[in-house]
């Protein structure tokens, strides 16, 4: 064998592992694939718009004039003190549009990172008919091409999955469907965002699905994790790697979520921490539910606490990218 044929034995041997460091660790936002490094400042659950509360058939259809006029301004405005990303939950059944969210990020030079997935709250308002037919891997099927192929035939593809979950004993379909998030993670590395709020058991049920398919707790968010009222079942998830969203800070109670973030702190705990309003830009047309109280009022508490601007970046910008960068989680060693 000459030297050049060696030459080309030598690059083909290498070419898998030159593939591997060539990978850039992306997200999908409505724009398109961005670096997560560049997310910035990421507020991580919040409603850009949503029709919650309408009827399933009418959730899609807003006053696009109004809309404009009301959410383009805001986000502006966000953008100037210094919000960079928006995790928007509202889902498909509930009022997702995915050309208004694009053109409302085009505008406001925020990135908006959209979904897969349904909502299973609101007594199973906004689930559609076909999940009651098709088995979890039908489902899953869904919303795996969504993330392969673009939402509703555009290029725009989800960044997460969102699901939630009632109050009381989980349902068939409330189970169901987060089996089938589940499902899509294996296959497309998207993390679960689940509206859990105080429900433990259903968090124990999330749990063990998990577990039963070998998928790491750090591949969970639960969602509304502050209508827990006590701290312990939160620590207790974040220290197997569940990450903790606190997401309904405002501007009359962020005294109390600066001290729950300083229980965390105290476990070492605040690498597990997602902070959020569950803001509304646009809800059912009405006026805005803000989410500006993080930057206005519960990071300057946190300075005042004692929080370094390290920190701070890290509940603010690290963790989300390390949140929702996606990657298949698996549980390495179940011994």
């Amino acid at each position: 064998m000459n030297n050049s044929n060696l030459f080309w034995v030598f690059i083909l041997a290498l070419w898998p592992w030159a593939s591997c460091f060539s990978q850039q660790e992306t997200i999908e936002t409505v724009r398109g694939p961005i670096e997560v490094s560049a997310l910035g400042f990421s507020l991580t659950h919040e409603h850009v718009m949503s029709n919650f509360g309408k009827p399933q058939g009418s959730t899609s259809v807003y006053d696009e004039e109004s809309l404009f006029k009301q959410v383009l301004p805001y986000l502006k405005r966000l953008k100037s003190l210094g919000v960079d990303a928006i995790f928007d939950c509202t889902t498909a059944y509930f009022g997702r549009r995915i050309d208004l969210l694009k053109k409302i990020s085009e505008q406001t030079d925020i990135n908006i990172i959209t979904n897969t997935g349904f909502y299973g709250g609101a007594n199973d308002k906004y689930i559609p008919q076909l999940a009651y037919r098709k088995q979890a891997a039908e489902i899953a099927e869904i919303w795996i091409n969504e993330f392969e192929n673009g939402i509703e035939g555009t290029s725009v593809r989800p960044g997460f999955i969102k699901l939630a979950f009632d109050s009381g004993t989980p349902s068939e379909i409330d189970l169901k469907l987060f089996e089938a998030g589940v499902l899509t993670h294996l296959k497309t590395g998207l993390t679960l965002a689940v509206h859990t709020g105080e429900n433990i058991e259903a968090a124990k049920s999330e749990m063990h699905l998990l577990e039963k398919n070998n998928v790491h707790p750090s591949a969970w968010v639960w969602v509304h994790a502050n209508k827990v009222t006590e701290d312990k079942p939160l620590l207790d998830a974040a220290k197997k790697g569940v990450w903790i969203s606190l997401d309904g800070v405002n501007e009359t109670n962020y005294k109390n979520y600066a001290q729950r973030i300083q229980n965390f702190k105290k476990k070492q705990l605040l690498n597990q921490l997602l902070l959020s309003h569950d803001g509304n830009g646009f809800p059912a047309g009405g006026t805005i539910r803000s989410f500006d109280a993080i930057v206005k009022f519960l990071i300057p508490e946190l300075i005042a606490l004692g929080f370094t601007p390290k920190e701070i970046d890290l509940l603010t910008k690290e963790n989300p990218q390390k949140a929702f960068l996606p990657s298949i989680k698996l549980i390495r060693d179940k011994n």
